[in-house]
């Protein structure tokens, strides 16, 4: 499966993508904002999981590389994971490199996924989870239409430090 824009293509996540995944959950600066970096061992289990083949009546996450069109270099991922089957809701969430943030590709890629959760899923709702903190993901999500929902004190523990959480969420009809 491929989902693309003029700058950007989202490939479901295969082999090529592992060394990316692996260097991102690894990172402490990368994962300042998102959970505690794994090792080598706990990524490779999590990209393993990851890259399973995906159905939408499963319960598992389908990831997407984002790869620049013109030069085919790994940018990040994005994925998503339906939570609820009956209410049609999908949680999202995404890593960009270092290099390639605030370049515009992870918008380009969450545009993508929105397109393809509401337009080809028909679910009713997408939602995110960020560390209240993480000032350049929530701008991201509230620049995509996504309604910041609530806040969960000390929701996540990070580094041995419990952190807050914003809740965003995006109905179909709010496209």
């Amino acid at each position: 499966m491929e989902l693309s824009s003029d700058r950007i293509k989202l490939t479901a996540f295969d082999q090529s993508d592992f060394d990316l995944f692996v260097e991102l959950s690894m990172c402490p600066k990368v994962m300042e904002h998102v959970y505690t970096p794994l090792t080598l061992e706990q990524a490779t289990a999590a990209f393993e999981a990851k890259s399973r083949p995906w159905t939408p009546d499963c319960d598992t996450w389908l990831c997407f590389g984002i790869n620049a069109r013109a030069s085919g270099e790994k940018l990040g991922n994005i994925g998503i994971k339906i939570t609820d089957h009956e209410a049609k809701i999908a949680e999202t969430g995404f890593m960009i490199k270092p290099t390639a943030q605030g370049k515009g590709f992870a918008g380009e890629a969450l545009g993508l996924v929105k397109a393809y959760v509401f337009n080809h899923l028909k679910l009713n709702k997408l939602t995110a989870t960020c560390a209240a903190a993480n000032t350049g993901s929530y701008k991201l999500l509230e620049k995509s239409g996504f309604l910041r929902e609530g806040c969960l004190k000390q929701n996540t523990l990070i580094n041995n430090r419990y952190v807050d959480d914003y809740l965003y969420g995006l109905c179909r009809s709010d496209i």
